[in-house]
């Protein structure tokens, strides 16, 4: 009898963890929805969010390819070049 107390407690309990798990992911959910409906809505007011994020980005690979042994930035006029000056086989 105690056995089958203790499955029915452990049932019971994997159940509550499979509604609370599957209401975070709602709630998680949601705020994604949100996050991207304000997302949005600041897009069609300016598209100043867009220039801001293509910024990060070129920041963000600069940052990572001046780290790179294997590649030399050369400006030439209006033209960037980068070369891969890794060693070859």
């Amino acid at each position: 009898k105690q056995v089958a107390e203790q499955d029915a407690e452990r049932s019971r309990l994997l159940v509550l963890k499979a509604e609370q798990e599957m209401k975070a992911s709602i709630i998680r959910a949601e705020g994604e929805s949100d996050a991207a409906r304000v997302v949005s809505s600041a897009l069609e007011k300016s598209p100043a969010l867009v220039e801001l994020r293509r910024i990060e980005a070129a920041k963000d690979i600069a940052d990572t390819l001046s780290r790179s042994r294997n590649v030399t930035y050369l400006p030439s006029g209006g033209q960037n070049l980068l070369l891969n000056v890794g060693q070859g086989s």
